[in-house]
């Protein structure tokens, strides 16, 4: 039986709003793994705080924001320590399209304007494995809205 060498996992979201990020975390890792999540906490200096909180308890983390360039990923990558975690992205198919009906869903708040859709989308950057991941996965929605997982392949947007 082989040990892993890792203690903890750090999910680091890579998609455009409206692609099914936080329903994902709620449905695959709701039970096991913290949230990070900028919509709820507000501001940098406490996702900060929160993610130096699991990194010294070696907590298992979701860092579950649209995280659309390498530079946007490198600062929370560059922050975990690799011997302790391993650090996996789950890349969320985003089609500007289907990101626009499945907003015209959301009520309120939840709802993104146009610009601020668009504006992620057009900064969307693949991720490679490069950037220091030990996996990537890539995460589409069915018709029936489940979701489909994928090992990475380099898909387009």
């Amino acid at each position: 039986m082989t040990k892993n060498k890792y203690y903890a996992d750090a999910i680091i979201f890579i998609g455009g709003q409206a692609t099914g990020k936080s329903s994902f975390y709620k449905e695959r890792f709701y039970d096991s793994h913290l949230r990070i999540n900028l919509d709820m906490i507000k501001t940098r200096n406490r996702e900060a705080k929160l993610i130096d909180i699991c990194i010294e308890t070696q907590q298992h983390f979701v860092i579950d924001n649209t995280n659309p360039t390498i530079i946007d990923r490198e600062k929370y990558i560059n922050k975990i320590p690799k011997s302790k975690f391993k650090i996996i992205a789950y890349y969320f198919e985003s089609k500007i399209e289907d990101m626009k009906l499945r907003n015209n869903q959301r009520e309120g708040k939840k709802s993104i304007p146009l610009p601020g859709l668009l504006s992620v989308y057009n900064k969307l950057e693949l991720p490679n494995i490069n950037e220091g991941f030990d996996e990537i996965f890539f995460v589409k929605i069915a018709e029936n809205n489940d979701f489909i997982i994928e090992e990475w392949k380099s898909e387009v947007k």
